[in-house]
């Protein structure tokens, strides 16, 4: 243990826990007696009480949230797989090291050891705090998008992202390979930007780009994942043609577990390497902490000075001083034991291990999913599991209602309902109409997410049953978050009786 400034400096093999046979992972645990199954390398120290109530009472909840998942009070929800923003459990050397803070306002040590951390791992210059991505994002917009008729391409948009871009008035361009549109795919990489696409934007709109953003991996499409060799190849096009490229590192963490399990050439690269590796291939980084470290915060990682000169002048007057940007100083040091742990294998797999189960279990039962399994969450095929209703009754949003009365489990709509209308009233279509399902890390025990399936089978074999929704309160902007509905018939209280028979007094 290092000594400097009169405290004790934590090593890279405390904040890892490394210890003797390190370097193994749970992918590599096989089992004699039954099939492979995810194996959990934490064990569990602080519970928290759940609640599943009556399925009367379930309804009765899902009524009063206008049938909007992020409008149920927690206390009615059993299972919460609404989000991995800010749910993700801690460590025990995250909660340690959030004892240590220095509160001080301006030149924080707390700040400083995160601003080390971000540079050693992904080799950025400069980083700047914020209190989320979002934050972010309108940082970002407001620094990049300078004139008119801007577009941003971009493999595929986040929400928060595109209304953002939109306010500063430029236009997301998405230009996703073909694939990251099916829901039903073998690809292991359905998050890659067509790359012939982006040189025709730049040959005929180079004066139009913006920036270039790269989300790795891709939230609204099922959490698929970009490939290493896609990021080098639209990284080293974009510098060829002197334009800024952008990655959104929120999902990093599943990214790097399929950057080094899917991809060939990584496969003997150190999760570190890898990482600092991406970093090089940015000129701006940002991140949501509440997905990437298993903290609450953000920040944007700069390589170029003339781009933190800009950025500098808004931190404070947006999110707070540059030593803390809008950030808790406790949560800046959970932050930076959170970014070290993110190196480790067993860590990073843990989620999209207990996802790829629970695709496989479901695939299985011929349950509609999206494939392969990706990163944050698995993601129902709601346009397939309820064919029978129009987009334009928001069936993703409609199946995340009938999944949390029958099971009090609380998903998220990605779909129509989650987009917003044009300037005219029109109201595009979603690619794709899906119900994630999120997994935060090392939250959920392999019973809870049988008990998932248990129930998604149920609700599947009686999918007939459910019936639209239909906006009774539609806010302008992103109306998924506070947006109010009804059903378009009494089909909820048909699902309820169905259920009754089928399980009795069963919760």
């Amino acid at each position: 243990m290092k000594v400097k400034h009169g405290k004790a400096k934590l090593s890279t093999a405390h904040f890892a826990g490394v210890q003797k046979g390190h370097g193994k992972n749970m992918a590599e645990i096989k089992f004699f007696g039954s099939a492979d199954m995810p194996l959990e390398m934490h064990k569990v120290r602080i519970i928290q009480k759940l609640n599943l109530l009556p399925i009367d009472e379930r309804l009765e909840s899902i009524t009063e949230a206008g049938n909007n998942t992020f409008l149920l009070k927690n206390r009615n929800v059993f299972l919460d797989m609404l989000t991995d923003s800010g749910t993700n459990a801690m460590s025990d050397r995250q909660l340690a090291a959030m004892m240590t803070a220095d509160d001080s306002y301006a030149g924080s040590e707390t700040f400083y050891r995160l601003e080390a951390k971000i540079g050693e791992i992904f080799g950025t210059k400069h980083f700047l705090p914020a209190h989320q991505g979002r934050a972010c994002e309108s940082l970002i917009s407001q620094v990049l998008i300078t004139g008119e008729n801007q577009i941003v391409p971009m493999n595929y948009h986040f929400t928060t992202a595109k209304a953002h871009i939109s306010r500063f008035g430029a236009e997301v361009v998405e230009i996703i390979i073909d694939e990251g549109l099916r829901a039903k795919s073998d690809n292991p990489f359905k998050g890659n930007i067509n790359t012939d696409a982006l040189k025709e934007l730049i040959k005929t709109r180079k004066k139009d780009i913006a920036f270039v953003r790269i989300e790795a991996g891709t939230n609204l499409i099922g959490g698929q994942p970009v490939s290493m060799a896609n990021i080098k190849e639209v990284s080293g096009i974009c510098r060829d043609a002197g334009i800024i490229v952008v990655l959104d590192a929120s999902l990093l963490a599943d990214n790097l577990y399929f950057i080094k399990t899917r991809e060939e050439a990584y496969k003997d690269v150190p999760i570190r390497d890898i990482m600092r590796e991406l970093g090089q291939l940015a000129d701006i980084t940002y991140f949501s902490a509440r997905k990437l470290g298993c903290a609450r915060g953000g920040g944007i990682c700069v390589q170029r000075d003339d781009l933190m000169m800009k950025f500098r002048e808004l931190i404070p007057l947006f999110e707070g001083f540059l030593t803390y940007g809008g950030m808790s100083v406790r949560e800046m040091e959970a932050l930076t034991v959170g970014l070290e742990e993110t190196l480790d294998m067993d860590m990073i797999a843990q989620a999209p291990q207990f996802i790829s189960h629970m695709v496989s279990e479901l695939s299985a039962l011929d349950i509609p999913v999206v494939t392969p399994a990706g990163g944050l969450g698995c993601h129902l095929n709601a346009k397939e599991i309820l064919s029978h209703i129009p987009q334009e009754k928001y069936p993703a949003g409609a199946l995340a209602a009938a999944l949390y009365i029958v099971s009090g489990i609380r998903g998220m709509e990605r779909g129509t309902l989650s987009e917003q209308r044009e300037p005219d009233g029109t109201e595009p279509l979603a690619n794709m109409e899906l119900l994630r399902l999120a997994l935060p890390r090392r939250v959920f025990t392999l019973s809870q997410v049988k008990y998932t399936i248990d129930r998604i089978n149920w609700l599947y074999q009686n999918r007939e049953l459910v019936g639209g929704l239909k906006f009774t309160e539609e806010p302008k902007i992103l109306r998924f978050f506070f947006g109010r509905l009804a059903p378009d018939s009494d089909w909820q209280e048909k699902l309820v009786k169905k259920f009754k028979e089928d399980f009795g007094n069963s919760l």
